[in-house]
């Protein structure tokens, strides 16, 4: 198969996978009173291994928005917010506080959807 033959990536494709991933993690769960956790805040709670999960999870969002377009800058920017979310989030208790509050996946995906706006063509 040449490249020419291989299917290509759409960024409309790659949204569509973010978005329901960045759901899924950080907000699929509705809690009394309202308040939406994710997958990310469940197994969170398993020391390292939850973590390092979720953080795997995280940094394919970011290879998605790779994949649609998305500018090394703001790649840049999302990396480092999953970064700061594992690295958190890795503190007993005042990370999985954090890991609920900051949704780290749904931040990449509004930075995802705003590049992608801004760049597309008109």
């Amino acid at each position: 198969m040449s490249p020419s033959d291989a299917p290509q990536r759409r960024p409309a494709d790659a949204r569509a996978r973010v978005h329901w991933l960045a759901r899924l993690m950080d907000s699929s769960i509705r809690l009394p009173g309202g308040f939406r956790i994710g997958v990310d805040g469940l197994i969170g709670l398993v020391p390292v291994v939850g973590d390092l999960a979720a953080a795997g999870v995280s940094f394919y969002i970011v290879a998605q928005a790779a994949h649609a377009g998305v500018s090394v800058r703001v790649l840049a920017h999302m990396a480092l917010n999953v970064a700061l979310d594992a690295v958190v989030g890795a503190i007993p208790v005042l990370g999985d506080v954090f890991d609920v509050a900051f949704k780290a996946n749904q931040r990449n995906a509004r930075l995802m959807d705003a590049y992608l706006d801004r760049s597309a063509p008109r």
